[in-house]
Order: structure tokens, then C-alpha cells, then sequence
């Protein structure tokens, strides 16, 4: 699979490289919280982090002064398994360099996107990528596997907390998997085991020999 830079003009479907943002603090509370031994973690709101100044600059600058929080997902990953969306954008910080697979939200077609479309996009250490509402992400992938990947993940406060209590009226509204978390599972993943929307057609995505 051909993994892009997000210098790449293919980038920018799907996102924009932040500027001026001194990150280099949030990197050490990044790197102060252990890996887990395997798979994936991931916290909405990490109060080490949220103490970091540019917690006020990304808040003020990039969500234009609305309410945020300032988690991460962190661990190691190869593999698509899911794709997800929010109705805002989501910004990621990476401890060292990673990789978002990606696809749009126009390409969802009768409630499936095929992973054929999923473009694979590496981001250097300490560079913050906005990553658009109306593109599909999930967990991001490690580039070394012993170092994995800590990834600073910044959206609207509340998101990916309790699922707000509703009865559906549409299809979309059973995809809803969280609060702001709309999610499109591939059969093979442990979320479509779980009774998430299978929303993901084609081959589950593994980076792992492109790396």
C-alpha cells in the first residue's frame, strides 16, 4: 500500500498541516504515560496533557475559542478494522511519527465504504494534522513496532463519552456508537463482534509489511 506524506497534495481532501503551535512540552506528557503491553487505549480527556499550555492555544486557535478536551489513543496497531466520523474536525499530535488511514464521508454508499478507497497517510513527529469532519479515521498505526504510537487526539468537549439515550430514526443514528461518534466497523474487527454497524466491504487493511 502506498503510504503519502501529509505534505502530499493528496492530503489535502482529507485534512491541512496546523502551523505555529510549539508542541514540544505536550510530547513529554505524551511520553511520560506507559504503553500498553498490546492493542490500542484511548482516553477522551487526560488531565497531564490538558495542563500543557497549547492545550489553551489549540482551544483558542484551531477550535476558535468553543470548548475542547485534549486526550490521546496510544499503544500499537497495523490494521484499519474501523472507520469513524464526528461532526467536527479532530486534530492529532503524534510522540513520533504515525499513520491515519483515511477515506470520505461522500464515499459511504448505502452504509458501506470499500476499503479500496482508504488512502494510508504518515505524519511526522510533533506536527499537528487537522483531520476534517467529513473524513472517515480511526485508530491511528505505529511506524515502529516497538516504539508504537502515542497520539494526541484533540475534538469538541464530550466527544466519544456516554452515547446520548434515543431511539433511531434514521440508519445513520445506529451507527452511533458514542457521544459525536458515528462508526463503520469491518466484519473481522472485535467492534463488529460487538454489535457495531458492519459499514467496512473489501480487505482489512494491514500496514505492517509497508512499514
Amino acid at each position: 500500500m502506498t503510504i503519502y506524506s501529509v505534505y502530499d497534495p493528496a492530503f489535502k481532501a482529507y485534512g491541512k498541516v496546523l502551523e505555529g503551535y510549539d508542541t514540544g512540552k505536550l510530547l513529554k506528557a505524551m511520553e511520560a504515560i506507559p504503553l500498553p503491553e498490546e492493542g490500542v487505549a484511548y482516553e477522551p480527556a487526560i488531565a497531564s496533557l490538558e495542563a500543557c499550555a497549547i492545550f489553551a492555544d489549540l482551544r483558542d486557535r484551531a477550535y476558535g475559542g468553543m470548548p475542547v478536551e485534549l486526550g490521546m489513543c496510544w499503544g500499537h496497531n497495523t490494521k484499519l478494522n474501523c472507520l469513524e466520523y464526528h461532526r467536527d474536525s479532530e486534530v492529532n499530535i503524534g510522540a513520533g511519527d504515525f499513520i491515519l488511514l483515511l477515506a470520505k464521508q461522500d464515499e459511504i454508499e448505502d452504509g458501506v465504504v470499500d476499503t479500496e478507497k482508504v488512502k494510508a497517510f504518515r505524519v511526522p513527529k510533533g506536527v499537528p494534522v487537522e483531520v476534517y469532519a467529513t473524513t472517515l479515521h480511526y485508530a491511528p498505526c505505529h511506524t515502529c513496532p516497538v516504539c508504537g504510537f502515542r497520539v494526541a487526539v484533540v475534538l469538541p468537549r464530550g466527544t466519544n463519552t456516554e452515547k446520548p439515550a434515543y431511539d433511531p430514526a434514521c440508519e445513520e443514528d445506529r451507527w452511533m456508537t458514542a457521544r459525536n461518534k458515528w462508526l463503520l466497523a469491518h466484519p473481522e474487527s472485535n467492534e463488529a463482534k460487538n454489535g457495531a454497524h458492519i459499514g467496512l466491504r473489501g480487505w482489512n487493511i494491514d500496514v505492517k509489511e509497508d512499514l
